[in-house]
């Protein structure tokens, strides 16, 4: 579990894809580094939310200045992390302790999609920024003022737009050298993570729907009963 406080920006040091599966990526591996900071008490098998992806590190250098992760098919098709390259600069983030304050939202590390920048500008010290899903389905679990995390950063939710498939965020001034969105311009790709309250309470209500239908004598049976009968009337 992770807050979507973005720790450190890393930098890719290598993108691998090659033939064994040894990394625990179906062939495709990472190495970053620049992130000596964080990787003080990280250990082989510890988590860590890459750009709003939760990865497994399996490898590191004595200094512990790089750690290494395994990239799994499913999540290439979820993420954007295909696209990384050598060079590319990627968010950061420990999986959290006891003693962390959860100062952003929970976030797991279980991206949902990607989206679009279709809009970047200036608000006073602030950049807004405007983005399009990829897969619309999930637009209905991102509400104005909600948490959304992008790119493993958590940020609120200012306007929705349901039939464009659309929302926007305010970075401030401060998040903006923190977090790698800054960096980014119209037409790139960001990971995207939706509060998952939305899809646990989702999932319950129709459950318990489901299961009602199935009850000749259940309160949701009666009432369209009794409603039918009205409009047969």
């Amino acid at each position: 579990m992770f807050t979507g406080l973005v720790e450190n920006i890393g930098t890719v040091n290598e993108f691998n894809v090659h033939d064994d599966t040894n990394s625990g990526g179906n062939g495709v591996s990472m190495v970053v580094g620049d992130c000596h900071e964080i990787l003080t008490d990280v250990h082989l098998g510890d988590s860590i939310c890459t750009s709003g992806v939760c990865l497994t590190v399996t490898e590191f250098d004595d200094e512990k200045t790089w750690f290494k992760v395994g990239i799994a098919p499913e999540t290439l098709r979820r993420s954007n992390l295909g696209e990384l390259r050598k060079g590319s600069k990627v968010n950061l983030e420990r999986a959290v302790t006891s003693e962390v304050r959860l100062g952003g939202h929970v976030v797991q590390g279980h991206v949902d999609t990607i989206a679009l920048i279709t809009e970047k500008h200036a608000d006073g010290n602030a950049i807004t920024f405007s983005f399009k899903l990829r897969d619309p389905q999930y637009i209905k679990y991102i509400v104005e003022k909600g948490f959304i995390a992008i790119d493993g950063t958590s940020l609120t939710v200012t306007r929705v737009d349901y039939k464009q498939n659309e929302f926007s965020i305010m970075l401030i001034s401060y998040s903006q050298e923190k977090v790698i969105l800054s960096q980014k311009d119209l037409g790139h790709s960001v990971n995207i993570e939706v509060d998952y309250t939305g899809k646990l309470i989702e999932k319950q209500v129709e459950l318990t729907l489901e299961g009602q239908l199935h009850q000749e004598d259940s309160p949701l049976v009666r009432f369209i009963t009794e409603t039918v009968k009205r409009h047969i009337k």
